[in-house]
C-alpha cells in the first residue's frame, strides 16, 4: 500500500498551542508564520523563471500550508480570548 509522505495519520496533535499564553505572544507567533509564508510567496512571484512542474508546485503548496494553518489557528485563539474578555 502506498503512503503519502506528506500526510499524517495520527489523531494525536504533536504541536500544541498554549491557549493560556499572553495575547501578544500568540499574536506575534501568528504574525511570524503568516509573514514567513507571505515573504516566500512574494519572492516566488517575482522570480523570472519558475518551474511549473506539478510536483514542485504541490510540494511548495504543502510546505506553505503548514505555517499558514498554524498562523490561522493562533489567530483563532487570539480571537476567542479577545471575545471572552468582552463578554
Amino acid at each position: 500500500m502506498w503512503s503519502d509522505p506528506y500526510s499524517s495519520d495520527s489523531t494525536i496533535p504533536a504541536l500544541v498551542i498554549d491557549t493560556q499564553a499572553p495575547l501578544d505572544v500568540l499574536y506575534d507567533a501568528a504574525a511570524y508564520r503568516i509573514r514567513a509564508v507571505t515573504q516566500f510567496l512574494e519572492n516566488l512571484a517575482f522570480r523570472e523563471e519558475i518551474s511549473s512542474d506539478a510536483i514542485v508546485l504541490h510540494d511548495f503548496a504543502l510546505l506553505l500550508a503548514i505555517p499558514l494553518r498554524d498562523g490561522c489557528d493562533l489567530l483563532d485563539v487570539v480571537g476567542r480570548k479577545l471575545n471572552s474578555q468582552i463578554s
